[in-house]
């Protein structure tokens, strides 16, 4: 029998590889920085695939110039490839958190309520090409798009207190507010707690006391940060005494980033990535981490040499399709329809086969796909078959045209047309009980004797 080690790397660093290597591509980074080096945010923003739900005129005339100029300055300090690089994800395919609603920027009160620079991303089932979108939000919600699932920001992802991770005039602050000179062995940052909580808790007006921090989704630590006065640094400590559950609810909470280790610190210290493939401006910001050596990517064979007969033969377009070109056509055409017959294949119509149903590239094109990266996966594509080759029934076929039908969830959702799950098959949602609503129909509605959902 087999020996089958188990990997000792852990999932959650194995997902944050692959994110690193595929969801935001170097020419993403190149060409969102050229254009924001040009003063075009716009253009950044389109280049890292954000949509910009925003009109600077009508800002102005709501909120007045003086708002409109400080938003406008820091759009142009915005480097939107920056900001998806430092967005929540989920495992175990590293896509964007769906459904939430991160602040950027909290701008105080501007005429009568207050105003923050929020991103949002779509819900999962409109998640195709993850994109994101850059809007204003203030606490009336009159503006809030009602097929969004969360439009209020999030407590918990919030990054207007860590601008470094979206400003690259702050990205040098990084490597101190993530820690990286303390050594850590866990994925909590609990060394900068105090110091972040600190931060936290003067941006909601509020003293040195209680915050919270969660642990897992049923689990929140409440601390206390403590100092003998202003002029000493800040400690933290369990609470004392239990709060009731909606006071300890409605704490501070520490944001995400605060409280977790940087993934590109724990990835550098596990040697699972080059210092080279970070992105640039995270490469300046943790240059002095002590990194282990990473493992170089084992290069995948040449998919256009095969070696057939005791001889090495090629493997090229004709007319658009993958052809054994060192075979005479009258001899393919003898070995396929012994191929039907149930006979053995050719090696060079085995590649050719293989290369359609079960490519060694297959895993990137899927990973791309999945991360919007669709030029990306494209190009592999190229490189398997050729700029002109036309695709046979497969796994990649199958796998570009999901990503294209995907999309068309993603268009429906931006427009506000498919607020409903495509595999509702085209049922409208059911409208909400309210008090106007039939006592039957309430009645009915709110019955427990049916299951919730399918049982196999």
């Amino acid at each position: 029998m087999a020996l089958h080690f188990a990997s000792t790397i852990p999932s959650h660093l194995l997902m944050w590889q692959r994110v690193r290597e595929y969801a935001v591509p170097p020419s993403m980074i190149e060409t969102a920085t050229a254009r924001r080096a040009a003063g075009d945010w716009a253009g950044a923003c389109a280049a890292a695939r954000v949509d910009t739900d925003l009109d600077l005129r009508a800002v102005r005339d709501r909120h007045g110039t003086a708002f409109a100029h400080r938003l406008r300055a820091d759009l142009r300090r915005l480097a939107p490839d920056l900001l998806r690089w430092h967005m929540p994800r989920i495992a175990p395919d590293g896509r964007l958190r769906p459904g939430l609603t991160i602040s950027l920027c909290r701008y105080g009160s501007w005429g009568d309520v207050p105003v923050q620079l929020v991103v949002r991303t779509p819900p999962a089932w409109a998640d195709a090409g993850q994109r994101m979108s850059l809007t204003l939000w203030d606490e009336s919600g009159s503006d809030a798009p009602e097929h969004h699932p969360h439009p209020h920001p999030d407590r918990r992802f919030r990054l207007d207190l860590h601008r470094h991770l979206w400003d690259p005039g702050l990205s040098g602050e990084l490597g101190r507010r993530c820690g990286a000179s303390a050594p850590s062995d866990s994925p909590w940052a609990s060394a900068r707690w105090a110091d972040e909580a600190e931060l936290l808790l003067a941006a909601e007006g509020r003293p040195r006391g209680a915050f919270a921090v969660r642990l897992d989704a049923r689990t929140r630590a409440v601390l206390e940060l403590t100092a003998p006065d202003d002029s000493h640094a800040p400690t933290f400590r369990p609470l004392l005494e239990a709060l009731p559950a909606q006071e300890a609810g409605a704490l501070p909470v520490l944001p995400e980033v605060a409280a977790r280790v940087l993934p590109d610190l724990e990835l550098l210290r596990a040697g699972l990535i080059a210092p080279d493939r970070l992105h640039p401006l995270v490469a300046t910001a943790l240059a002095g981490v002590d990194a282990a050596v990473a493992t170089p990517a084992g290069a995948a064979g040449d998919p256009h040499r095969v070696e057939c007969r005791g001889e090495i033969h090629r493997i090229a377009l004709r007319d658009g399709v993958l052809t054994a070109v060192d075979h005479d056509p009258a001899q393919l055409g003898r070995e396929e329809l012994l191929v039907a017959l149930g006979g053995p294949p050719l090696p060079c119509l085995r590649a050719i086969d293989a290369v359609h149903r079960d490519p060694e590239a297959l895993p990137a094109v899927r990973e791309r796909l999945g991360h919007g990266d669709v030029a990306g996966a494209l190009h592999v594509v190229e490189g398997l078959l050729g700029s002109r080759a036309v695709l046979r029934d497969g796994p990649l076929r199958e796998e570009l045209e999901s990503a294209a039908e995907r999309r068309i969830d993603h268009g429906l959702f931006r427009s506000g047309l498919g607020d409903e799950h495509p595999a509702a098959g085209g049922v409208m949602r059911r409208p909400r009980i309210e008090r106007r609503t039939p006592f039957a129909i309430r009645r009915k509605r709110s019955a427990r004797s049916r299951p919730r959902t399918g049982m196999a």
